[in-house]
């Protein structure tokens, strides 16, 4: 597994060609003794776009696995299970897991003040490496995720040698490594550490000095941050300490917090990176993506030292690519949590509450607490997450986020960390946080996702139609996704007649769906989440033309109180189903509906409201007036007969074709 895949059998090597065998045989033997669901098969081989038989076809795959077993005596290895497989298989023969042995045997002498047997032994565990982990397998998201976690054991592995050599006092010889090293790992703040130390014992403060002016340089360029505490703490003991070497500065042990005592075996050896794989065409939103960037990072004033953990919360839409851009944002910050990034889903759009004693359990895991260790209440877990966490600097990710109340008790205390939330409804009671919610992509941000998609050729042929399938996505990337996958597969369409389609569609909602991208699915789970007062005023509105209303207007046509009608509307603006369109002359805002919002409202209108049988549905209305309902009629003059509208402030809105 330490380089390209090698299947060796008494010495010869067994080959595997097919490059899809390869890609399920590397995920049964990762995921070795544990069980593998056919489904986790189908998304790796086919992220996002599983083709019809996608099941056969990956059965099919794992029928030739377990005739490849077969034929070099291990017949019966793979296990065919309810629902998948398991390989059963021992650790000894897996390469990844000498590796590991090794790691946590030349932790342990270091721990102990072994360096030179800690030395020894971690050098042997690098040696077992031939190049990149599965250097020749097609990784899917499943493998890519596996192959994350690995790439860090390597690097902490050889984080951990250089710091038993340097114990050793072999500063000249690590010189030629280390420098290529941070040419390797520009933004690697150990690396450099460890480059500016040897040169400093060696004699070569100047240079030493370089290196961290070069690493300060690299950071505030590519990233817009300044260099980690302790980068700067040994660059300013480098200015004041002596020509000579010796024990100033002192050499710095590696990731503290990581090195555990030997009586805790089980814990973790390396930093948990648990982000989801990113998008490779992941394109826009660099106004956003800067500020939640400054918004985890930044330092504090000067002499204003930081106390709280820095929060970002980003909402928007269904398909407005919130978890996105969260977990782009992440991978750019890696480097700045070099303790971790810990992900958890919470399930917001989902109807089962979330579990947060099960996602404190989990976090817990993910950071080597044992099993045993962990307590029962949701309170002693989450100091005991807290305690975990402090003096590290990781970033936690908490997608799909539902209340502030679920929120808190998963938050650390530590300064040194930070959080970023995701969610469709607005948060509300997380002070001190960043709040963004995402408006959908301008023209051009969508344009450019609609080339990187399907090719800058086309949309150069047809760039007004190109601009019409943006225009009739309303901006939104799941949408554009949609669209661009269909295009994808059928090279020979033209796009006029892509955008001649969606014009004509009678239910735009429902052509905004491809393979496991579905825009109108997304929209009713929000609905489902709403309120019976939310449901009524959406299904209600959906009747009529899109046009802007006011609370008064929305209150005449339901029967209501307009304080009822404002805070359904309030509700539904925190869900993100709402716009603000304009502000009237007295300061009145002017709602309308997003064009997705309003085509699946009005799917919505053949559901009918709950009423006494034999009663006209606007007879059956709520009045809290006590006025009789207005007629249909005199409903829609209330609507046609609204001032003219105001400028349009939110960007993205076109009414309905």
């Amino acid at each position: 597994m330490l380089g390209p895949l090698e299947v060796v059998e008494d010495g010869r090597t067994v080959h595997v060609t097919a490059p899809k065998l390869r890609q399920v045989l590397s995920l049964f033997i990762l995921r070795r003794n544990s069980f593998v669901k056919l489904s986790e098969i189908v998304d790796e081989l086919w992220p996002g776009n599983p083709p019809a038989s996608a099941v056969s076809t990956a059965q099919t795959y794992v029928y030739k696995v377990r005739k490849l077993l077969a034929r070099h005596g291990a017949a019966g290895a793979l296990r065919s299970r309810p629902g998948g497989y398991l390989l059963a298989v021992p650790d000894t023969g897996i390469d990844l897991h000498a590796f590991e042995a090794a790691m946590d045997r030349g932790r342990a002498f270091l721990d102990q003040s072994e360096p030179a047997a800690a030395s020894q032994t971690l050098a042997g565990g690098l040696a077992l490496w031939r190049g990149p982990a599965l250097a020749d397998v097609t990784c899917g998201e499943l493998l890519s995720a596996y192959l994350t976690r690995i790439e860090e054991l390597r690097l902490l592995a050889l984080e951990l040698r250089i710091e038993a050599d340097l114990r050793l006092g072999r500063h000249l010889e690590l010189l030629s490594e280390l420098k290529s090293l941070v040419v390797a790992y520009p933004l690697h703040e150990r690396f450099h550490i460890s480059l500016m130390t040897a040169l400093h014992h060696a004699g070569r403060r100047s240079e030493a000095l370089g290196v961290y002016a070069a690493l300060r340089r690299a950071m505030v360029d590519g990233l817009g941050l300044e260099p980690g505490e302790e980068v700067r703490q040994l660059h300013h003991e480098l200015l004041t300490a002596e020509p000579a070497g010796g024990q100033d500065p002192g050499h710095r042990p590696v990731a503290p917090a990581l090195l555990l005592p030997p009586s805790a075996p089980d814990r973790i050896t390396a930093p948990p990176a648990q982000l989801p794989h990113d998008i490779a065409d992941f394109t826009g939103r660099a106004r956003d993506l800067r500020r939640l960037t400054e918004a985890l990072t930044a330092q504090p004033g000067s002499g204003t030292p930081r106390t709280a953990t820095p929060m970002a919360v980003l909402t928007g839409p269904p398909g407005s690519g919130t978890t996105a851009l969260a977990v782009h944002t992440a991978h750019r910050l890696r480097p700045s949590f070099p303790d971790g990034q810990l992900y958890a889903d919470l399930g917001g759009s989902g109807t089962t509450p979330c579990d947060t004693a099960g996602v404190l359990a989990g976090l817990l895991r993910s950071l080597g607490v044992p099993d045993g260790e962990i307590p029962g209440s949701i309170e002693e877990r989450s100091g005991l997450f807290r305690s975990t966490t402090a003096g590290r600097r990781l970033l936690l990710v908490l997608d799909d986020a539902g209340t502030a109340e679920e929120i808190r008790p998963l938050l650390p205390g530590d300064p040194s960390c930070a959080v970023l939330i995701t969610g469709h409804r607005r948060i509300h009671g997380l002070p001190g946080a960043l709040h963004l919610a995402l408006e959908p992509l301008d023209p051009a941000e969508g344009l450019a996702l609609l080339e990187r998609a399907i090719g800058p050729e086309r949309v150069e042929r047809e760039p007004r139609a190109a601009a019409e399938l943006v225009r009739l996505s309303s901006g939104l990337p799941l949408a554009l996704r949609c669209v661009a996958g269909r295009l994808a597969i059928r090279p020979g369409e033209p796009l006029h007649a892509a955008a001649e389609r969606l014009r004509g569609a009678p239910d735009l909602s429902a052509e905004f769906r491809f393979g496991t991208f579905d825009v109108r699915s997304r929209y009713e789970a929000c609905y489902r989440k709403l309120g019976s007062a939310e449901q009524r005023l959406v299904r209600m509105l959906g009747m009529f033309p899109r046009k802007p209303f006011t609370a008064e207007t929305a209150a005449g046509l339901l029967g209501w109180e307009t304080p009822i009608a404002e805070r359904a509307m309030e509700a539904l603006l925190d869900s993100h189903l709402l716009d603000i369109e304009s502000y009237g002359p007295s300061g009145e805002s002017r709602y309308v509906f997003p064009v997705f919002v309003w085509h699946h409202a009005r799917q919505h209108v053949a559901a009918p409201l709950p009423r006494p049988a034999g009663r006209p549905l606007l007879s059956a209305l709520p009045s809290a007036t006590g006025q009789a309902p207005p007629t249909g009629r005199v409903l829609l003059s209330r609507l046609d007969g609204q001032a003219p509208p105001c400028r349009r402030v939110r960007r993205g809105v076109r009414d309905s074709p």
